[in-house]
């Protein structure tokens, strides 16, 4: 995270060379001064993407200078929506590969009925990863991703993640793990982004990451962190239906927003108030 501090504005960004993408989580200040130096970064570090966080009072502002609306994240602001504004420096990137396809896939999703999973069976068992499960969540992201947006498959990366409390759940079979997911916390706005889900191939159609949400928002409520979404492949069916049938809903697709084992991909956003949910869940 680069903080950003010029004499008319401020902004907290993440440069994404990986894939050539600007971040902004958060900004204050003149807009007109902001976009001048988008413009500068992206042509610096040969970025093609923008994705910006935007409160609704400044959503007119962005819309006026070329950006479009692809998601929002209602409550992320500390109870306030969060408009994701996008630009493109890259009239490739803007392309929108297989949006028919992934538009019948999240109608066929949407029709599926809400559902909480069922009990875990034995001999799956579910548990908080520690420091130790560090090399065999690496190997399990290796197997699972060719490619990923974050870099799991450092071990160091991956260790630094669960020494710093980052809520990291685990599926094991026959102390092996085979499925884990992860929660990104942000402190100052009180929200969560569910992130790093993975289950190996011969585990899946068991809701095994149905399991691992429903655990993660429970210790998320127990930090009294209610606005949690997540980014989902627009093209996987399994994910986008595990997070549906837990009762979060659609608010967008962000196009060729990162790379994922081979090429850029679509990601859905989901999200979820846990404030709804009774102190039993």
């Amino acid at each position: 995270m680069i903080e950003v501090n010029r004499r008319d504005f401020s902004a907290l960004c993440i440069q994404d060379s990986f894939n050539k993408r600007l971040r902004i989580e958060d900004y204050r200040g003149n807009i007109s001064s902001m976009i001048y130096y988008i413009k500068r970064e992206l042509n610096k570090h040969q970025l093609e993407k923008v994705i910006i966080k935007s409160r609704y009072e400044q959503v007119q502002s962005w819309l006026q200078h070329g950006y479009r609306l692809e998601a929002t994240i209602p409550s992320y602001f500390n109870g306030s929506t969060a408009y994701l504004m996008t630009f493109y420096e890259s009239q490739e990137r803007q392309v929108h590969n297989h949006y028919a396809k992934e538009n019948n896939l999240l109608q066929k999703v949407q029709l599926l009925p809400l559902k909480c999973p069922e009990t875990l069976l034995s001999p799956y068992k579910l548990r908080k990863a520690i420091k130790s499960d560090a090399k065999q969540l690496v190997t399990l992201y290796k197997t699972v991703f060719t490619i990923y947006p974050s870099p799991l498959h450092d071990l160091v990366y991956v260790q630094s993640m669960l020494e710093d409390g980052t809520p990291f759940f685990i599926v094991e079979y026959e102390e092996k793990i085979v499925s884990a997911a992860a929660a990104e916390i942000n402190t100052l706005y009180n929200n969560a982004e569910l992130t790093d889900c993975a289950t190996l191939p011969s585990h899946r159609s068991l809701g095994l990451m149905k399991h691992l949400m429903v655990e993660i928002e429970r210790e998320l409520k127990k930090k009294y962190v209610y606005c949690v979404y997540t980014i989902a492949r627009a093209l996987s069916f399994g994910v986008n239906a595990a997070f549906h049938q837990l009762g979060y809903a659609y608010s967008g697709r962000l196009i060729n927003n990162c790379l994922i084992s081979t090429a850029l991909e679509n990601m859905n956003v989901w999200s979820k108030d846990l404030s709804t949910l009774t102190s039993e869940s």
